[in-house]
């Protein structure tokens, strides 16, 4: 919902001037600026979206201990925003995005958006109609088409853009990825992907669906921090984190580890968009026989099973399988147990017609299978150059490719992770898909038609065979927004 003094015309107004303003910005040689000035080129200009959380390290290593600035703050919640606002007095603290982009533009190069996912696409977009370069959590959007629209913007408006999958950065995801495009496991035919998560409560009945709220803290504005999710009661469950497990606000364990285990095969096998998807989820029964339906949050567990165009000549389609709330796939013969689900976190496996690869989150350590066919073998080196620092170094390079201006290499650039999200929320379709219901038509019980394998069109991000599935392909706003 709109604050009262800014209305939906002032803020097209500002976003159009600010937007010609930001065009003619140019970076300034220190020459020409005189003997101690410290030019633009030296030093980012940054204003942080969201302060708390992932947002405590995002800020930390954009900031890099004063390397680059932090000019503006934004937080719906002053109790989150404590520490930074102590730490830059001088920054101006801002609770409305709208509010800081309107009045701090001429003083911001880029945005850090570490928000509740239903919040990355509006303030990601409005940022890059400014012409700010933009890092933004992962996933990248809570919704496939707002991906979409993200990755063509960022083309559009020129920008340096960064998604907050860390270890795109890291050294683990390059060495697997060499590994499997080396062909020393042969064809890959099938991936399997899995994690722990969710870490919280997902299947259970919601305070909404409880008919529960509480007051609101002074320190929050809840208003700002529903923003284009539907209109609902506070309640502490849902913030400052366990937001994720809850539809309007998250993705779930899909969204929360997806863009970390998938963005390693979605590399290494360069992956387009899926051609079908289909799933299955825990089930949470009420009582004897009556099973539970909590439609306000994400279920306990599930398993997603997504098919892309084979990677070899009259092959078959190459299966990417998902598996979270303890979910694991069947270990192939010729792995050990140990240390294929020796990572608490999850991992992956890449069975190909020689081979087996396996690897842990970030695609750390790699290992071969079976262990005695690859005995001393060589593994190859990356082909892509390492980033400095490592996956920690993640925020930096985004810092520092900024400076270069567009074009400058990013790990994981919405060209890249824009395509990612839309295929790691290609599961949360389905998901809701197969949660979906309709009343019989004698009033007793509900069917359920989306529990079937759907088909894509990637190109025009619509399933085609089961209409009622395409309402989650895209989401309604709240008025206002």
């Amino acid at each position: 919902m709109e604050n009262d003094n800014v209305t939906a015309q002032s803020r097209r107004q500002f976003l159009q001037s600010s937007t010609l303003a930001a065009a003619g910005f140019m970076i300034v040689p220190r020459h020409v600026l005189g003997k101690g000035y410290v030019a633009p080129s030296d030093k980012l200009n940054i204003a942080a979206v969201g302060c708390g959380g992932k947002a405590d390290y995002n800020i930390q290593q954009a900031y890099n201990g004063g390397s680059d600035n932090v000019v503006a703050l934004c937080d719906v919640d002053d109790r989150q925003a404590q520490k930074y606002r102590a730490q830059f007095q001088k920054a101006p603290y801002y609770r409305d995005f709208r509010q800081m982009l309107e009045k701090e533009a001429k003083n911001i190069d880029a945005v850090i958006v570490t928000t509740p996912d239903h919040m990355h696409y509006p303030v990601a977009m409005a940022a890059m109609q400014l012409g700010k370069h933009v890092y933004v959590e992962k996933p990248l959007t809570k919704d496939i088409w707002e991906a979409r629209m993200l990755t063509e913007a960022a083309k559009k408006h020129k920008v340096v853009t960064q998604m907050g999958n860390q270890g795109s950065s890291g050294d683990g995801t390059r060495q697997t990825e060499a590994i499997v495009q080396s062909g020393m496991i042969g064809d890959v035919h099938t991936v399997e992907v899995w994690t722990n998560r969710p870490v919280w409560p997902q299947g259970v009945k919601s305070p909404k669906d409880r008919g529960e709220s509480q007051p609101v803290p002074k320190e929050v504005d809840w208003n700002l921090w529903l923003g284009t999710a539907p209109e609902r009661p506070y309640h502490e469950a849902y913030m400052p984190f366990r937001w994720r497990g809850y539809w309007d606000f998250g993705t779930g364990a899909l969204g929360d580890m997806g863009c970390h285990f998938i963005d390693v095969p979605f590399r290494a096998m360069k992956l387009g968009y899926p051609t079908s998807v289909e799933c299955s989820v825990g089930s949470v029964y009420a009582d004897f026989f009556q099973e539970a339906y909590f439609d306000d949050v994400c279920p306990p567990s599930s398993s997603i099973h997504l098919r892309f165009p084979s990677q070899v000549k009259n092959g078959e389609e190459l299966r990417l399988n998902w598996y979270d709330g303890g979910i694991r796939p069947q270990l192939p013969d010729g792995c050990d147990y140990q240390t294929v689900f020796g990572d608490t976190d999850g991992g992956m496996l890449f069975i190909g017609t020689k081979g087996i690869v396996s690897a842990e989150l970030f695609g750390a350590n790699p290992r071969l299978w079976p262990e005695a066919k690859f005995k001393g073998a060589t593994l190859p080196k990356p082909t892509r150059p390492l980033v400095e620092g490592g996956w920690p170094g993640h925020q930096q390079q985004w810092v520092k490719a900024c400076k270069q201006g567009y074009g400058a290499y990013t790990s994981s650039s919405f060209d890249q992770s824009g395509p990612l999200t839309e295929t790691v929320l290609m599961g949360n379709l389905a998901v809701r898909s197969f949660l979906y219901r309709e009343p019989r038509a004698d009033g007793k019980g509900f069917n359920f038609p989306g529990r079937q394998k759907l088909l894509w069109d990637g190109k025009n991000m619509k399933i085609t065979n089961f209409a009622p599935a395409n309402q989650f392909v895209k989401r309604e706003y709240r008025t206002g927004w």
